[in-house]
């Protein structure tokens, strides 16, 4: 009887993607001068189920490397070889290169053969430095199908850049990829706009183009990879080099044809239309016992409340009525358990998303000639798989903005009274609804002179502002804002900071900064714990509900006249102890007609606050408090300036959950619309 093995891949890659995180946590807390014997045998062990599985599912190519590390590996844990940091290095890399092996396995796309021939050379070079290949004698040879290395010097590159749909959504620009590329040498860029979708589905956040670019230069190949490295995540990628042809010198175009095979492009092509459908993440969640006892208790008890009510329909008289309520009462409370329960199973560690960040900070630091201690707090505060997945990126970015423009050299630290060796931690904890994730570094904080100097240079405010600090660090946020003196492949392009807010706002999140100068600075995001339900506030305006989140509530007022302000061109305000603020009324935001409250001392204003900034809005009545489900209008219709979704109510309607950092910027909008109007 034969076995279908292919049931239980999904399985094995899950596993096997796990098998590599510990690898890499383990090889980056090898110490060479006091080596763990049990370090190297959690490496030793995970690399050896990886071989084992890969050899079951017939992915020859994947044990055929991993076998290579393993070889190295058992020399370590036998004695046979001591642990150095240049092999920890080279085990790094051969683990990124075994990621990227089982990945193409699982997504059924092209390996990177070159790639993986010339690490798995590194690794035999290591093993025997006097050429024989002892990690597979005894067995036959595998056939390398890399291409052969060409002692010729190559003249240009032949690039293929398909930037991935999302790339724009990470912060990056393909354009100022391609500026950076001119400045190499003689360009000719060739734009494939094949992709690009009819205008009435165009979206403006996701990138359709991708370019045959070919250029002449003597520059090497590193500096060429140099500038893909900040998207080398979110494109694929084709590098070849141009060689003179003795026999077509003068004829570059033909030469320049033949260097990327049209099938390369083919199935990078086809990679990438399967790319975004894998973007959400893994279909699939690993869930305690424990919750899955919890949740089919709560469902037994959810089948005899039913039961009873079902039985207690079939013979109700009004003697029973008291009966019912109770029995109406427990179905509730029993569904509201499950409710939990069910929520609880989408819980995860943070940790799934702080595992990649000591690997992130050991590379980069590295790179970048500095010290860095990485300290990680609260990893096994647990949120919503959802959340996970989507703050990945922004966390990513704003580690690399600490170690780039953070924390200092290791002789300026010194020179300055502190220790060479900078420290950034990552915390999580809960707090009320929500989850708080900081990042902290020790390093040299924000100035606010030179912040203001360079808004002033780009026209973001004039001279005549007074500016609260917090308003100064705010301006990090504006697109296109950066302090860097030199752009890297780390940060400096000015673009990220705009995007990771975006991202966190589309979240339900915030994220305020604290800095002070010479002592470091502290970025802290406020996430809901769940983007499937939300705590909220219904608010009645005219016939028309809507629930603004309880998170963004600061208090609920009955304005008097005497508070408000009326200037011309400006507005509405008004005083809320020292502070003013302005009004939105959201009848005038939506086009609502027929308002209830005439004036704003019948009706009532919701203090709230979006992206550092509190306004007024103004209602007819506020309704009660009330948990709702969201449910998407982006996939269900279509995205509304101001709406982030939508839910039904106990009485079958449909009331709009306001997007109240979206709602401030609309009502700008219209505010501005109405004063050219005037």
């Amino acid at each position: 009887m034969s076995i279908d093995l292919s049931q239980f891949q999904q399985v094995f890659f899950e596993e096997s993607f796990e098998g590599l995180e510990i690898m890499e946590t383990s090889l980056l807390g090898l110490d060479p001068n006091d080596v763990d014997d049990e370090e190297i045998n959690t490496i030793f062990r995970a690399a050896h189920s990886i071989k084992g599985g890969s050899g079951t599912f017939g992915f020859s190519a994947v044990a055929d490397f991993t076998h290579v590390m393993e070889t190295l590996l058992n020399e370590m844990r036998d004695g046979r070889r001591a642990v150095t940091a240049e092999s920890v290095d080279i085990l790094l890399q051969s683990v990124d290169v075994l990621r990227d092996m089982l990945a193409a396995a699982d997504e059924e796309r092209e390996v990177d053969v070159a790639r993986v021939a010339a690490q798995k050379q590194v690794l035999e070079n290591v093993l025997n430095p006097d050429g024989e290949d002892e990690s597979t004698a005894g067995e036959d040879k595998v056939e390398n199908n890399a291409p052969p290395e060409s002692d010729e010097k190559p003249i240009g590159w032949h690039i293929i850049f398909r930037p991935l749909p999302q790339i724009l959504k990470t912060g990056n620009d393909p354009m100022r990829i391609l500026r950076e590329l001119m400045e190499l040498g003689e360009i000719h860029i060739e734009v494939d706009d094949s992709d690009l979708p009819d205008l009435s589905n165009f979206d403006p956040e996701l990138c359709y183009l991708a370019w045959d670019i070919t250029l002449m230069t003597e520059k090497n190949r590193a500096e060429v990879d140099e500038i893909f490295a900040w998207v080398e995540d979110d494109c694929e990628l084709i590098v070849h080099e141009i060689l003179a042809d003795k026999s077509a010198v003068d004829q570059q175009t033909p030469v320049l044809k033949v260097v990327a095979p049209v099938e390369d492009r083919r199935v990078k092509k086809d990679r990438r239309d399967k790319e975004p459908k894998k973007a959400s993440g893994s279909s699939s969640i690993r869930v305690d016992i424990t919750k899955i006892d919890e949740l089919i208790n709560m469902v037994g008890e959810l089948v005899i409340t039913q039961s009873m009510l079902s039985l207690l329909g079939e013979t109700f008289e009004m003697e029973k009525l008291e009966q019912l309520n109770d029995g109406l009462s427990q179905l509730e409370r029993h569904t509201r358990n499950l409710q939990e329960s069910v929520m609880q199973i989408r819980m995860l560690p943070i940790s799934f998303t702080f595992n990649r960040f000591p690997r992130l900070v050991h590379d980069l630091s590295a790179k970048l000639g500095k010290k860095i201690d990485l300290q990680v707090h609260g990893e096994t505060t647990e949120v919503d798989k959802t959340v996970i997945e989507k703050i990945g990126d922004p966390l990513v970015h704003l580690v690399r903005n600490s170690l780039d423009h953070g924390i200092e050299m290791p002789a300026d630290r010194l020179a300055s009274g502190k220790s060479e060796v900078g420290v950034i931690s990552l915390n999580a904890f809960h707090q009320g609804g929500n989850i708080v994730l900081e990042i902290r570094d020790d390093g040299k904080g924000l100035d606010r002179a030179v912040l203001v100097k360079k808004a002033l240079e780009k026209g973001l405010i004039d001279g005549s502002q007074e500016l609260t600090d917090r308003q100064v660090y705010e301006l990090i946020f504006h697109p296109g804002f950066s302090t860097a003196e030199k752009v890297s492949d780390v940060s400096g392009r000015g673009v990220g900071m705009d995007v990771v807010r975006k991202n966190i706002n589309e979240l339900g999140g915030s994220i305020t900064i604290e800095s002070e100068l010479g002592q470091g600075t502290a970025i802290i995001i406020r996430l809901p714990l769940t983007l499937a339900i939300l705590d909220g506030q219904t608010v009645q305006v005219a016939d028309e509900t809507y629930i603004v989140p309880l998170g963004s509530i600061v208090e609920s007022i009955q304005v008097k006249e005497q508070q408000v302000s009326r200037v011309v061109g400006r507005g509405e305000t008004f005083k809320l102890r020292d502070e003013y603020l302005p009004i939105v009324r959201l009848h005038d935001v939506f086009g609502i007609k027929n308002s209830k409250a005439k004036t704003l001392q019948e009706g009532l204003l919701v203090i709230v606050e979006g992206e550092s900034h509190r306004c007024g809005l103004f209602v007819d009545d506020l309704l009660g408090q009330q948990q709702v489900v969201i449910k998407s209008l982006e996939e269900n219709y279509q995205r509304v300036n101001g709406i982030s979704g939508a839910t039904i109510l106990g009485d079958g309607s449909v009331a709009l959950i306001l997007d109240i950092p979206s709602m401030m910027r609309l009502a700008d909008k219209c505010d501005l619309e109405n004063r050219v109007s005037a």
